[in-house]
């Protein structure tokens, strides 16, 4: 199946760990990945505070150029990314306007309406996971799985994915992958997000909030599947342990890293080397690695 893959910033840079092991699970497990021809940035959390329109049109046009490409579904494993351009896809069916707007800007007329499918990276791979391809069972690996805020809330919007106040489709392929799933109360609260740019304090506490929570859940290991959740508790750890005393030396990794280790493929084509916190040391004592 062809699937619309739009990197976006994040996964060019800072989250190249999550590029890398969607690569390379995307093929064993039927798609084929179409990067989005001369995509642009989605716009993120800054272009709404600049203008409606601009945050409606940029990830429009990414949406329309992976529909010109002839794909059937898109996927914006950033989950910023992926609420822009899910929003931004109502917006060009449902308002005549912005569509017309749109129009003008791009020099292009649209007399369709959009139906390629936006999902986010857990929807891509949740249903395809199953027993029969897992070759290196996690056995013994404890984790708590963390959905962060963006994935499903708010309800209305996303509840149609999952349970927004207790998610459970990580914890689906966690359990067939072989790992111990530990139920906790964080799986949906906020990393702080962006706000680690201007309020660096506040970032530090809901982080040591989050990853206490994980330490007395005994979990080894934080399973994410968003860019800035990852980023924030993983590149930030060391800070909180300095400022908060902490010693926490938690894993956080991605839920498609993990994959790709039940899958068999070595963890050096996976990323693991790009985690702050090293998962390696965690993996290699319970003979995963």
């Amino acid at each position: 199946m062809k699937l619309a893959y739009y990197p976006g910033c994040s996964l060019s840079g800072s989250a190249k760990e999550l590029d890398i092991s969607i690569k390379a699970i995307s093929g064993p497990l039927g798609l084929e990945l179409v990067e989005v021809p001369d995509w642009n940035c989605c716009g993120a959390s800054s272009a709404h505070s600049t203008g409606h329109f601009l945050s409606f049109a940029l990830p429009a046009r990414n949406m329309l150029k992976a529909e010109e490409a002839g794909c059937d579904e898109f996927t914006a494993p950033c989950p910023a990314c992926y609420v822009r351009t899910f929003l931004a896809q109502r917006e060009f069916n449902d308002n005549p306007e912005m569509k017309r707007h749109l129009e003008n800007a791009l020099g292009q007329k649209f007399d369709w309406q959009s139906d390629i499918k936006i999902k986010n990276v857990i929807e891509v791979f949740v249903d395809k996971i199953k027993p029969a391809l897992v070759k290196n069972p996690l056995k013994g690996l404890k984790v708590v799985n963390y959905y962060g805020c963006a994935l499903v809330k708010p309800p209305k919007t996303f509840g149609f994915f999952d349970d927004p106040e207790n998610p459970q489709s990580l914890d689906r392929i966690m359990n067939t992958l072989g790992a111990e799933s530990i139920e906790w109360p964080y799986k949906t609260e906020c990393c702080s997000a962006s706000l680690c740019f201007t309020n660096q304090d506040a970032t530090w506490k809901v982080c040591r909030d989050i990853l206490q929570m994980a330490k007395d859940s005994g979990a080894k290991a934080i399973v994410v599947a968003c860019t800035l959740c990852q980023s924030n508790l993983d590149m930030r750890q060391s800070q909180v342990n300095k400022k908060y005393k902490t010693n926490f030396n938690i894993p956080v990794v991605y839920f498609t890293q993990l994959i790709g280790l039940a899958m068999g493929i070595p963890a050096e084509k996976l990323g693991f080397d790009k985690l702050f916190v090293d998962a390696r040391p965690l993996l290699q004592s319970l003979n995963l690695i």
